[in-house]
Protein backbone atom coordinates (compact mmCIF):
# COMPACT_ATOMS: atom_id res chain seq x y z
CA UNK A 1 0.00 0.00 0.00
CA UNK A 2 1.33 3.57 -0.91
CA UNK A 3 0.46 6.28 1.93
CA UNK A 4 0.22 9.85 1.67
CA UNK A 5 0.45 12.56 4.35
CA UNK A 6 -0.04 15.89 3.72
CA UNK A 7 -0.29 17.40 6.69
CA UNK A 8 2.81 19.10 8.84
CA UNK A 9 3.65 17.06 11.93
CA UNK A 10 3.35 20.22 13.49
CA UNK A 11 0.03 20.57 13.23
CA UNK A 12 -1.18 16.79 12.56
CA UNK A 13 -0.59 13.55 14.45
CA UNK A 14 -1.47 12.17 10.61
CA UNK A 15 2.40 10.91 9.88
CA UNK A 16 2.59 8.76 13.33
CA UNK A 17 -0.21 7.16 12.66
CA UNK A 18 0.30 6.27 9.05
CA UNK A 19 4.05 4.94 10.29
CA UNK A 20 2.78 3.14 13.30
CA UNK A 21 -0.22 1.56 10.74
CA UNK A 22 1.68 0.78 7.92
CA UNK A 23 3.37 -2.64 6.52
CA UNK A 24 6.85 -3.58 5.99
CA UNK A 25 6.57 -3.73 2.58
CA UNK A 26 4.44 -0.41 2.89
CA UNK A 27 5.75 2.86 1.14
CA UNK A 28 4.91 6.15 2.76
CA UNK A 29 4.77 9.36 0.40
CA UNK A 30 5.17 12.89 1.94
CA UNK A 31 3.08 15.25 0.08
CA UNK A 32 2.58 18.98 0.55
CA UNK A 33 2.54 20.12 4.13
CA UNK A 34 3.81 16.99 5.18
CA UNK A 35 7.26 17.40 3.48
CA UNK A 36 7.76 19.64 6.54
CA UNK A 37 8.24 15.96 8.28
CA UNK A 38 11.33 15.42 5.83
CA UNK A 39 13.85 17.87 7.17
CA UNK A 40 16.37 16.46 9.70
CA UNK A 41 15.85 17.75 13.50
CA UNK A 42 12.57 17.96 13.04
CA UNK A 43 10.59 16.69 15.10
CA UNK A 44 9.20 13.67 12.86
CA UNK A 45 13.04 12.87 12.37
CA UNK A 46 12.79 9.59 15.16
CA UNK A 47 9.59 8.50 13.90
CA UNK A 48 10.96 8.30 10.25
CA UNK A 49 14.19 6.90 10.79
CA UNK A 50 12.33 4.25 12.90
CA UNK A 51 10.36 3.25 10.55
CA UNK A 52 10.42 0.56 8.69
CA UNK A 53 8.62 1.34 5.26
CA UNK A 54 10.23 3.06 2.06
CA UNK A 55 10.20 6.52 2.35
CA UNK A 56 9.43 9.60 0.06
CA UNK A 57 9.15 13.04 -0.46
CA UNK A 58 7.44 14.77 -3.40
CA UNK A 59 10.17 17.24 -4.93
CA UNK A 60 7.97 20.02 -5.99
CA UNK A 61 6.43 20.25 -2.48
CA UNK A 62 9.81 20.71 -1.15
CA UNK A 63 10.93 23.19 -3.75
CA UNK A 64 7.53 24.97 -2.97
CA UNK A 65 8.74 25.01 0.45
CA UNK A 66 11.98 25.55 0.48
CA UNK A 67 13.44 22.81 1.56
CA UNK A 68 16.35 21.48 0.15
CA UNK A 69 17.62 17.78 -0.20
CA UNK A 70 20.87 18.34 2.00
CA UNK A 71 18.59 19.38 4.36
CA UNK A 72 16.66 16.10 4.62
CA UNK A 73 16.19 13.11 6.49
CA UNK A 74 18.88 10.29 5.88
CA UNK A 75 16.94 7.11 3.89
CA UNK A 76 14.30 9.31 2.39
CA UNK A 77 13.66 9.20 -1.59
CA UNK A 78 13.04 12.34 -3.16
CA UNK A 79 10.79 11.58 -5.79
CA UNK A 80 9.20 13.67 -8.96
CA UNK A 81 5.68 13.39 -10.34
CA UNK A 82 6.43 11.14 -12.09
CA UNK A 83 8.13 8.73 -9.21
CA UNK A 84 4.54 9.74 -7.51
CA UNK A 85 2.73 8.04 -10.24
CA UNK A 86 5.19 5.08 -10.54
CA UNK A 87 4.33 4.66 -6.67
CA UNK A 88 1.03 4.80 -7.25
CA UNK A 89 1.34 1.82 -9.87
CA UNK A 90 3.23 -0.22 -7.79
CA UNK A 91 1.02 -0.48 -4.86
CA UNK A 92 -2.00 -2.08 -5.81
CA UNK A 93 -3.86 0.57 -3.35
CA UNK A 94 -3.08 4.28 -1.93
CA UNK A 95 -4.13 5.37 1.77
CA UNK A 96 -4.29 9.37 2.08
CA UNK A 97 -4.09 10.18 5.93
CA UNK A 98 -5.44 13.80 6.30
Amino acid sequence: MLHTVNKSPYCSDSLRLCISYAGKDDAVLLIEDGVYAAMCGGNSEAILQGAEVALYALWPDLQARGISEDKLVDGLKVVGYDGFVELAAKHSKVQSWL
